[in-house]
């Protein structure tokens, strides 16, 4: 175990690793014209893999070894998790044209919704992660309380993409966000511009959400600041 770190290298890596291989599956299975036998050789592949995986399995409320929630390391996030079969993942850092944080993307064939376009939904669950990771770099942390989305224009597909959130107004435990997503090559029109408001819980509602949660050990630690977000990334 690497103390500097706070978690082990290898398995980070092999997690990684995991987690890459499996949104290649991910892109793969949709994109594939293969014959059916071919497809039925594969799902009884995918079925002896998973059966190998489930030798060892965690509980709900077992937080995975690799993850630390007060640094916001969510390494199965569904938006910025490594080791996710469905997340992009999302890199995100601070926003170096603005108070906020950014970040860019490219949605294959597994997120589609109208044909050759970003589903709606996801629209939503990648904004939800950016402004909530926008709120925790400016020290505001809170759960998502409301989600507006205004959709101007459809998102395409294998298209480099541009997404945005800030801090709009701080009141007291309530925070307003603002955020957006545009083509990369085109920033300044925007194709689906998004609020949010995010409630920092009463000490009460913390424990109440998450007083049942353990680390991987097993040892009951309810994280004080439990979230899905993750660590902004230093890279440019």
């Amino acid at each position: 175990m690497s103390t500097e770190t706070g978690y082990d290298p290898e398995l980070m890596a092999a997690v990684t690793e995991l987690g890459d291989a499996l949104r290649g599956l991910v892109d793969a299975s949709v994109r594939t014209t293969v014959p059916p036998a071919d497809l039925q050789d594969v799902a009884a592949t995918a079925r002896e893999l998973a059966t190998r995986l489930r030798a060892q399995t965690r509980e709900r409320h077992q937080l995975p070894v690799l993850d630390d929630p007060v640094a916001f390391r969510r390494v199965f996030s569904p938006v910025t998790g490594v080791g996710s079969a469905v997340a992009p993942p999302l890199r995100i850092r601070a926003d170096d044209q603005g108070p906020g944080v950014v970040a860019e993307a490219s949605f294959g064939l597994q997120y589609e919704g109208p044909p050759g376009f970003l589903h709606g939904g996801m629209s939503g669950l990648l904004m939800d992660q950016m402004l909530g990771t926008a709120a925790i770099r400016a020290g505001r942390w809170g759960m998502t309380a409301h989600l507006a989305l205004d959709y101007r224009g459809p998102v395409p597909l294998d298209t480099p993409v541009v997404l945005r959130a800030w801090v709009a107004e701080e009141h007291g435990r309530r925070t307003t966000m603002a955020g957006s997503i545009a083509l990369a090559a085109d920033p300044d029109r925007i194709l689906v511009e998004v609020s949010g408001v995010f409630v920092t819980p009463r000490e009460d509602k913390l424990a109440a959400y998450f007083g049942d949660v353990t680390d991987a050990s097993g040892q009951h630690r309810p994280p004080g600041r439990a979230t899905d977000a993750t660590a902004l990334h230093e890279d440019r």
